[in-house]
């Protein structure tokens, strides 16, 4: 009898199991629409952070140009601002818990996109169409490639996902490929850091290196910290676990120690440089940050990684167009111009202001140079002359006369 039955328990028993392996890949696999979810959120807070730092831009030059003694934060527009540049950091954090680390980070070409378009609209200049197109020919063609490289990236993106728990963090932190990586980048990271503090290498590629290695760990420990805290809200608690408090910690220092290279790169470098540099090595790193902790690439075809590379090297080509031709500042030129002085009349050369020759000796106002114009202002030298101050052998130190003379 037992030998009899033991075969129709087997029997009976083979189905069970293949049900249980046939639910665990679909209860782990998310799909498309949390891809959908996070890349919208990334959009619509790029977008918000970039009309509110125009805003607050905008209301920065409107104090500068009037008589208003009130201060910058005093102003509503400042603060329509400030509210909207929260709100969209509230929405790239939130992005982040929906979608892979790689596919949210180059999505932040939005900004750029966005910042390009409110330029031209809000422009004060009224260009013919000719010259408008010559002028913008660069910002269009960048945009037009921006977008491109943004739906191959939403569209090609990798769709790995897993809960934000403390257990799975926890894991990924001690894996051996990310501890191999955390390894090379910290001996990257403090040899840039000995060549820029100590050897005085303030290139640009090599402070927005750094800021690219801090920022790696930032996007890192804020998918984490917005994973863990949406997984808490959805009713697994995940805020007692010491590894929340780790990752929150690292995401604050990194973004401030981040910050304060862009604002050193800032000071040395031009605006459209920082942007267009920075977005290509930030996002470069932190793919590869992404990829190595997270494993976003794990069951991927090769035609999606491909598509998805492809994707980010369109989006870098167009970043850089459209910073490509931004107006440069002019540099300092040392002549004071005549029409700034009061009262005083403009003096031209058949429509060209009047500069003095930067080539020969300078003076300011001067029409040409002064040594072709002999014996006007020249110095005239006096013996020296001695005289006696209290005890006898006491001599006074010889001195010049400057007297003007001039011959008519």
């Amino acid at each position: 009898m037992e030998g009899g039955n033991s075969p129709n328990l087997q029997l009976q028993q083979l189905p069970l199991a293949t049900a249980a392996v046939s639910v665990q890949p679909h209860t782990d696999s998310f799909s498309y629409k949390e891809n959908l979810i996070g890349a919208l959120l990334a959009i619509f807070g790029h977008l918000v952070i970039s009309i509110a730092l125009n805003l607050q831009k905008y209301s920065h030059i409107r104090l500068a140009g009037s008589k208003d003694p009130r201060a910058y934060f005093k102003t509503k527009t400042w603060w329509c601002g400030l509210f909207l540049l929260v709100l969209g950091e509230l929405g790239v954090f939130s992005s982040y818990a929906f979608a892979p680390l790689s596919l949210i980070v180059p999505l932040s070409a939005v900004s750029v996109i966005a910042s390009a378009i409110i330029g031209i609209i809000f422009i004060k200049e009224k260009w013919k169409p000719k010259d408008f197109l010559r002028r913008y020919v660069l910002s269009f063609v960048g945009c037009g490639l921006a977008i491109v490289g943004t739906y191959l990236l939403i569209t090609f993106g990798p769709n790995s996902h897993e809960k934000m728990t403390g257990e799975n963090i926890t894991r990924h932190l001690v894996s051996w490929p990310f501890l191999l990586y955390m390894l090379v980048e910290i001996i990257v990271f403090c040899l840039l850091l000995y060549f820029y503090k100590e050897k005085n290498a303030n290139y640009i590629v090599v402070i927005l290196l750094l800021v690219a290695l801090l920022g790696s760990m930032t996007v890192v420990t804020v998918k984490a910290v917005a994973g863990m805290i949406v997984v808490s809200i959805q009713g697994n608690l995940q805020l007692d676990y010491p590894i929340f408090y780790i990752m929150l910690v690292c995401m604050i220092a990194t973004a401030i120690f981040q910050a304060t290279f862009l604002a050193q790169a800032s000071q040395l470098y031009d605006s459209s440089q920082i942007a267009s540099i920075g977005y290509i090595l930030s996002t470069t790193v932190a793919i590869t940050a992404g990829a190595t902790f997270y494993l976003d690439f794990t069951g991927e075809d090769v035609l999606h990684i491909c598509m998805f590379a492809l994707g980010c090297l369109i989006a870098f080509l167009g970043v850089f167009l459209i910073t490509r031709n931004r107006k440069k500042s002019i540099p300092f030129e040392p002549y004071i111009s005549m029409d700034a002085m009061p009262g005083m009349q403009n003096m031209h050369d058949k429509g060209i202001a009047v500069q003095p020759d930067l080539k020969a000796s300078f003076s300011y106002g001067a029409l040409e140079n002064n040594d072709n114009m002999p014996e006007i202002y020249t110095p005239a030298t006096l013996p020296i002359v001695q005289e006696q101050h209290g005890s006898k052998g006491v001599s006074a130190p010889p001195y010049r006369v400057l007297e003007h003379s001039k011959k008519e």
